[in-house]
């Protein structure tokens, strides 16, 4: 037996080593261990935990930002109302009159807004007051997300100019 190996002296140890190899591949074909799955959901259940407030907390940040945006335009729009009028509209004739001639207004050129008055990013009306308190002109504001004078975060009330 000088110089010869096992597996040419022994040709089922070769047979069997093929066997046990060709079976450990087909066991990790098989799939996922139970394990390695609650391992993966642990792991997924954290980054939502942390990923998901924030999230939430960006979309509440946009709608304000929406609404400021928003009333610019608006404020923009009542703006050339008054260089076409000499006012602003009043409170009972609202937002409306810059889309309508309400009342038969002298001098009025509108539409003043391409498209309809929007809602506020919450779906509810834009509030207009004129005159405005504190010696303004008017008030353009939205209650925010609760529809509620005062609140913070996304309940926070946001005035134009």
């Amino acid at each position: 037996m000088h110089g010869i190996s096992l597996n040419a002296a022994c040709p089922t140890a070769a047979a069997l080593r093929a066997r046990l190899a060709h079976r450990e591949m087909g066991r990790r074909r098989r799939g996922f261990t139970l394990l390695e799955l609650l391992v993966v959901l642990l792991i997924i259940a954290l980054l939502a935990g942390y990923v998901g407030p924030k999230l939430f907390g960006e979309v509440g940040k946009a709608r304000s930002k929406t609404a400021a945006s928003q009333m610019k335009g608006i404020e923009s729009a009542l703006d050339r109302y008054r260089l076409d009028t000499g006012h602003f509209p009043s409170t009972d004739a609202g937002l409306a009159a810059l889309m309508t001639n309400v009342g038969n207004t002298t001098g009025w050129e509108g539409p003043y807004m391409s498209s309809a008055i929007p809602n506020d990013p919450w779906g509810k009306p834009y509030i207009y007051r004129s005159p405005g308190e504190g010696g303004k002109d008017f008030d353009l504001m939205t209650y925010g997300a609760d529809g509620k004078p005062g609140g913070s975060g996304e309940d926070a009330d946001i005035v134009g100019k």
